[in-house]
């Protein structure tokens, strides 16, 4: 880290991502999306995450972080009513500690290079990619064609070795034998399967399935790949980070990994 190098105005920062990130594009997401709490008007070393929580916040202020960025924030839809409980011990920790929390959710699934479901697509090499699957009034998934076919637990293992994780689940609707044609929604969207089907897909990958979800999806007729909400939710936020290095080369970051094992 050089200090001779002024640190970086928070609003510089603030507006690089929301131009990136076309943090208005999407504007019925339960998100409040952007800058969610104003800490350090000047930052020299920035985090990047999946989830706000108290853990991250003491890993961050113990670091000297002064700005957050991540995938989940605090503000959603009429949110922090109170700031009493939870919502006022972690409103604490960021106030006492001066540190900037930066959201960006569904812009972060939809991005054609620096989101969560391109991220993987590009991991995965596929070709010929379009968005499909919607939610909130957005198209969030990607879909495209593998370099080459695989069974479905072939296509799980890939997966398993893109995102680093071993808590991958294959439920395989309709006995896929081989995959050509993917889906990706990252978190919890198993009730992407159906659409997926429609859109001529052999395989969805998701990050998590539930109970409910179990039959519709053995019905759908394609395999669901579920790698994890937060594994899957992982890629975006380590992508910002690269473009965000690369435009500010002196600004101190890094990615605070913090799995729910979900």
């Amino acid at each position: 880290m050089n200090h001779h190098h002024p640190a970086l105005p928070l609003p510089q920062l603030v507006r690089f991502l929301d131009a990136l990130l076309g943090q208005a594009a999407i504007p019925n997401d339960h998100s409040n999306n952007g800058l969610q709490v104003a800490g350090a008007a000047r930052v020299r070393r920035a985090a990047f995450a999946v989830d706000a929580s108290a853990a991250l916040f003491q890993l961050a202020a113990a670091d000297g972080v002064e700005f957050l960025f991540v995938h989940h924030g605090l503000s959603w839809n009429g949110g922090w009513k109170r700031l009493t409980g939870t919502a006022g011990r972690r409103a604490a920790l960021l106030l006492k500690n001066n540190i900037s929390l930066y959201a960006s959710h569904l812009p972060l699934d939809a991005h054609p290079e620096v989101g969560n479901n391109a991220g993987l697509a590009k991991a995965l090499g596929l070709t010929k990619q379009e968005l499909f699957f919607e939610y909130d009034g957005a198209r969030i998934g990607r879909l495209g064609v593998l370099p080459k076919p695989l069974t479905p637990a072939a296509l799980a293992a890939q997966v398993g070795r893109v995102l680093g994780t071993d808590g991958v689940r294959l439920l395989n609707g309709g006995g896929v034998r081989t995959v050509r044609r993917v889906g990706i929604v990252s978190g919890g969207a198993a009730d992407a399967a159906e659409p997926a089907a429609l859109a001529g897909c052999d395989a969805l990958i998701t990050g998590e399935v539930g109970h409910s979800h179990y039959h519709p999806v053995l019905e759908s007729g394609v395999a669901v790949i579920a790698a994890g909400h937060y594994a899957t939710e992982t890629v975006g936020p380590r992508l910002v980070l690269d473009a965000v290095a690369a435009a500010f080369p002196n600004l101190d970051c890094r990615f605070y990994d913090l799995p729910t094992g979900l």
